[in-house]
C-alpha cells in the first residue's frame, strides 16, 4: 500500500472536516429559519361588517376570543401561518351596541337558526403563489373565502375577504335576523333588508424568535 504524504493527509482531513462542519452549519441555519416566528394570540383580532337596509348601511362587530392551534414553521411569516387552525366562540360577539340588545338578537336569531354554531372554525391556507384563503366551517358546512392581504411590517398582516352566507346555506338565518330586526333594518324606502354579504377582517401579529 502506498503511503499518503503527510501534507496530502492533512489536506484530506481538512476537506472532510470542512464538509461535515458546513453541513452542520447548514442544518442549524435551516432549523433556525424554519422556526423563527411565533403568533401572538392576544394581538390577533377578528372583526366583520354586516349590512342592513337597501342603502347597505354597515353594522360592524368583532369576536373578542379566538383560539389558535397548529401554528407551523417556515422561512417566511406566511409560510409559518399556512395550515394554522382557529376556532371562534360565537358567544364572544361584540358589536358595541349602547342599548345592549343587538348582540343577544344576533346570537338568538342568526346563530341560533344555524346548526352547530357554538364555534366558527377554520383553517388558514397559503397557496404556492402566495394567494391566501380561509376554509370556514359554519352551519355544518365548510367553504372557502379568498383573502387579500397587506403588511404593516414584516410581522403584522391585515387580511380582508367577503363571506357570502348563501354558500353556507345560511339564508334562513339571514331571514330570521331580518324578521327579528325588521323595523331597524327598514330604510327610507320602507323595505326591510339584511344583506347576505359580510365583510371579514383580521389583523395578525407575529413575533420573531
Amino acid at each position: 500500500m502506498k503511503k499518503i504524504p503527510p501534507i496530502a493527509m492533512a489536506l484530506l482531513l481538512f476537506a472532510i472536516f470542512s464538509c461535515n462542519n458546513a453541513k452542520k452549519v447548514e442544518e442549524t441555519e435551516t432549523q433556525a429559519n424554519a422556526e423563527n416566528f411565533e403568533l401572538l394570540s392576544d394581538s390577533t383580532k377578528v372583526s366583520f361588517v354586516a349590512y342592513k337596509t337597501t342603502d347597505k348601511v354597515p353594522v360592524g362587530g368583532e369576536f373578542t376570543n379566538i383560539n389558535i392551534s397548529n401554528f407551523g414553521s417556515g422561512d417566511t411569516a406566511l409560510e409559518a401561518m399556512n395550515g394554522t387552525e382557529f376556532s371562534i366562540p360565537v358567544s364572544s360577539l361584540f358589536t358595541n351596541d349602547p342599548t345592549g340588545t343587538r348582540d343577544p338578537k344576533i346570537l338568538e336569531f342568526f346563530f341560533g337558526a344555524l346548526e352547530n354554531t357554538e364555534l366558527i372554525s377554520g383553517v388558514f391556507n397559503v397557496g404556492a403563489d402566495k394567494q391566501c384563503a380561509i376554509d370556514i366551517t359554519l352551519n355544518g358546512q365548510t367553504e372557502t373565502i379568498p383573502l387579500t392581504y397587506s403588511t404593516i411590517n414584516d410581522t403584522k398582516f391585515v387580511f380582508d375577504g367577503v363571506m357570502e352566507l348563501a354558500n353556507w346555506d345560511a339564508l334562513g338565518a339571514v331571514a330570521s335576523i331580518n324578521k327579528a330586526c325588521e323595523a331597524l333594518h327598514t330604510g327610507t324606502d320602507g323595505i326591510s333588508k339584511t344583506w347576505s354579504e359580510v365583510a371579514v377582517h383580521a389583523e395578525v401579529m407575529l413575533a420573531k424568535k
